[in-house]
């Protein structure tokens, strides 16, 4: 016993990831119960698992952001802005939607080099510049189609919100599956060998094989609730909705730009100290507005599910939403004092996030109620941090 207790304290599991998967499961039992069994349905999942990938989407490079030290409150109003300008390109002035994308996507780098300009090299602050991007990029969605909604009928970028035909079916879904558990064992494998060969101590094999099978137990179930919804009049199931996919493919690429590139080593070198890191020769500056640059892309890819989901462009799109992203970016473990934070705990939070609204929906919650509660569970996530990095000894 004891040999298996040592061995579970070598594998450095991360022990605010478990907790906040045990909250998640609490809060989805607890709406199941509360809900008279719907919470937990395949059709209620399916939605929060589509709901979820905007905000996801943005508090994966959130969590890169914020571990620099800074943080972008303008990032719910600049995807409002640059939301309706492709829907209004698209409906208004007939463009179609590949050119549309193009054009919001040169509107959100020219926000980010705006921005990013004034933070890096002014030294500005980006709570201030940020404060500021809210209120006018907020007003400049409205401005561009002079408040009035402007309605998306391409049934091909429909799809990319997900709805009636925006799922992958069951076959797709089942091999996409498939795809990421055999990635997951040879990451393991890998990993394994790797240490081997630098003489690193291992994991007992049993271990590494519980720590992969539990990943690949939750793919495999998700997949099979996704395969579950099947809308009535359509004859195959769903799977897995294409906005999902959107943003476990962000998720890849961030992560791969964290673990495997010079980029990602100084984004966290940067916020655990900005000044050493400049005085060992690491380009502050330009680093700062690449990441700016990281997020108008992603902003722009939340932005074109969004519409893609809500079948237009309103002024209204993105109202609050960052107060969702910095919530579930905290949640997930990112700390507010910058220098640590993951993407996994990214994706994590989001759902907790989503899981709580779709709860309070379901149970005919008052928006006004809803915002009490979320503000509060983004208190209680920061008074986590502290108090559990105060007790790990880690850094805050």
């Amino acid at each position: 016993m004891s040999s298996m207790v040592q061995a579970m304290q070598r594998a450095q599991v991360d022990w605010r990831m478990v907790l906040m998967s045990g909250v998640l499961v609490v809060i989805s039992v607890v709406f199941h119960v509360l809900s008279d069994g719907i919470f937990l349905s395949p059709e209620n999942l399916y939605n929060i698992a589509q709901q979820t990938a905007v905000v996801g989407i943005l508090a994966t490079v959130m969590v890169l952001v914020i571990v620099t030290r800074h943080i972008d409150l303008s990032v719910g109003s600049v995807m409002g802005f640059v939301g309706v300008l492709v829907a209004f390109l698209m409906y208004t002035a007939n463009w179609s939607w590949q050119a549309a994308s193009l054009a919001g996507l040169a509107a959100a780098i020219a926000v980010a080099v705006y921005q990013g300009a004034l933070v890096a090299f002014l030294g500005v602050p980006a709570f201030v510049v940020t404060l500021g991007g809210l209120m006018s990029f907020r007003g400049a969605a409205y401005l561009v189609a002079d408040g009035k909604t402007q309605p998306i009928s391409d049934p091909f970028f429909l799809q990319l919100g997900g709805g009636i035909d925006g799922g992958i079916g069951t076959q797709a879904s089942w091999l996409v599956g498939v795809l990421i558990c055999a990635g997951l064992i040879a990451s393991t494998i890998s990993r394994r060998r790797a240490k081997k060969a630098y003489g690193v101590p291992t994991n007992p094999a049993w271990l590494d094989a519980v720590l992969v099978l539990i990943p690949i137990a939750i793919v495999l179930a998700f997949v099979a609730v996704m395969n579950a919804y099947r809308i009535p009049s359509k004859a195959e199931a769903q799977g897995i909705p294409i906005p999902v996919l959107i943003w476990g493919a962000v998720a890849l690429l961030i992560s791969f730009l964290v673990h495997r590139t010079r980029f990602g080593r100084y984004i966290f070198a940067m916020g655990g100290n900005p000044d050493a890191a400049a005085l060992v020769g690491i380009p502050v500056r330009r680093v700062t507005l690449l990441l700016f640059l990281l997020l108008a892309v992603l902003t722009t890819i939340a932005a074109i599910v969004a519409i893609s989901r809500l079948n237009a462009g309103t002024n209204s799109l993105g109202n609050n939403l960052e107060l969702l992203v910095i919530a579930a970016t905290v949640i997930g473990g990112t700390a507010l004092a910058g220098g640590s934070g993951t993407i996994i705990g990214s994706v994590l939070g989001a759902l907790i996030m989503q899981s709580i609204d779709s709860g309070m929906l379901l149970l005919d919650i008052s928006i006004g109620t809803r915002y009490v509660i979320i503000g509060q569970v983004l208190i209680l996530a920061v008074v986590f941090d502290v108090a559990y990095r105060k007790w790990t000894g880690e850094a805050t």
